[in-house]
C-alpha cells in the first residue's frame, strides 16, 4: 500500500500541499477500512457475544446464589424453631 502512494506521489509533483496530503491520507484510510471491514466486523461480533455471555453468566450466577441464600435462611429459621420447641419425645407429645 505504501508502494502505491510512493509511486503515485513520485509520478506527480514532489511537494504536496497540506490539503493534498490530507486528501491522500483520507484515501488511504478509506482503502484500509474497505479492505478490513469484514474482518473487523467479525471481531466485533465475537467480542460482543463474549461480553454478552459473560454478563448473562454472571447475572445467572448471582440470581442463583441469592436464591440459595433464601433457601438456607428458611432452613435456618426452621432449625431455630425446632430447637426452641425442643425435641419431640413420647413424654411431651
Amino acid at each position: 500500500m505504501e508502494e502505491k502512494t510512493q509511486n503515485s506521489s513520485s509520478a506527480g509533483p514532489k511537494h504536496l500541499t497540506p490539503a493534498q496530503k490530507q486528501l491522500l491520507k483520507r484515501q488511504q484510510e478509506l482503502e484500509y477500512w474497505k479492505r478490513n471491514s469484514k474482518q473487523i466486523r467479525s471481531r466485533n461480533l465475537i467480542t460482543g457475544l463474549t461480553i454478552g455471555a459473560f454478563v448473562v453468566g454472571l447475572f445467572s450466577y448471582t440470581i442463583l446464589s441469592v436464591r440459595q441464600e433464601r433457601i438456607m435462611d428458611e432452613i435456618d429459621d426452621e432449625a431455630k424453631t425446632f430447637v426452641m420447641k425442643g425435641p419431640r419425645t413420647g413424654a411431651n407429645s
